[in-house]
């Protein structure tokens, strides 16, 4: 069921999406005496590519999910309630984002773009509270080490001490990641590191375990800009790949609420 899951939603990712919009509409036109439909879907693929590629259309949904929980800038003042201080906390939980375990190369090149953030905001927290312990989470999924681990060599060549670490290797979700988190730090007040995109899934998968934890959201896809560029008029690789992490989380979000996940 997971590599099946895994499959069905790189289906509808922007790019293959349009290739099989447009393999459609050329065998049309290649093969079958269907040419007005065939032009029309090549035309739809088209004009789909395009708009995914430009990047204000996908900031609208992402906004959406990167804005309904608050950035964790201070762990001493809650940014939930205005001068309400946080408890005292012993968990930081960061959630892994992906890795490739490449011995080639330096360590912090091995975690994927969104683990090696979600890793340097868990760890920048934690420099702020001390006594906290740092939970890495990611199983092993695609690779013959798990996520934890790489995430874990990344933090103590960053300064992290050994035995501020706890690893969940196990995991191959986040459903996974919410169960086995459970039963580490049990009913304790604890701080959720994620995407910020990510967070929504992510919060509603713990509560349905029962958690509470506090939201610190990172790795922002959509931010304000202080001046316009040449490239924000012209259709690009960021585009679709903020149109990717739509799809991505938003086909999480419907899986998980068909499954009473959330």
């Amino acid at each position: 069921m997971f590599i099946l899951k895994k499959i069905i939603g790189q289906l509808f990712f922007p790019v293959p999406l349009c290739l099989e919009i447009l393999i459609a509409g050329l065998l049309l036109l290649l093969f079958t005496r269907k040419q007005k439909a065939g032009k029309i879907i090549i035309s739809v693929g088209v004009i789909l590519l395009t708009l995914l590629s430009y990047p204000a259309l996908s900031n609208t949904f992402l906004r959406r999910l990167e804005c309904q929980y608050p950035p964790l800038i201070s762990p001493v003042i809650s940014d939930f309630v205005p001068h309400e201080a946080v408890p005292q906390i012993r968990w930081i939980v960061v959630l892994g984002g992906g890795h490739i375990s490449d011995p080639k190369i330096p360590i912090t090149s091995q975690l994927a773009g969104a683990s090696l953030v979600r890793l340097t905001e868990g760890i920048r927290l934690h420099n702020l509270m001390p006594g906290s312990k740092l939970v890495l989470s990611e199983g092993k999924v695609f690779d013959s080490v798990s996520g934890a681990e790489t995430m874990a060599e990344v933090a103590k060549a960053l300064g992290v001490k050994q035995e501020d670490l706890i690893l969940e290797s196990e995991s191959k979700d986040t459903i996974d990641e919410a169960r086995i988190i459970k039963s580490i730090v049990g009913n304790d007040k604890f701080i959720l590191v994620t995407s910020a995109s990510h967070m929504p899934r992510s919060m509603g998968m713990f509560r349905k375990f029962g958690m509470d934890p506090i939201a610190a959201p990172t790795d922002y896809t959509v931010k304000e800009k202080q001046d316009i560029s040449p490239g924000d008029f012209f259709p690009g690789y960021g585009g679709l790949r903020k149109a990717e992490g739509i799809i991505y989380e938003y086909l999480g979000i419907i899986w998980a609420k068909l499954r009473g996940q959330i």
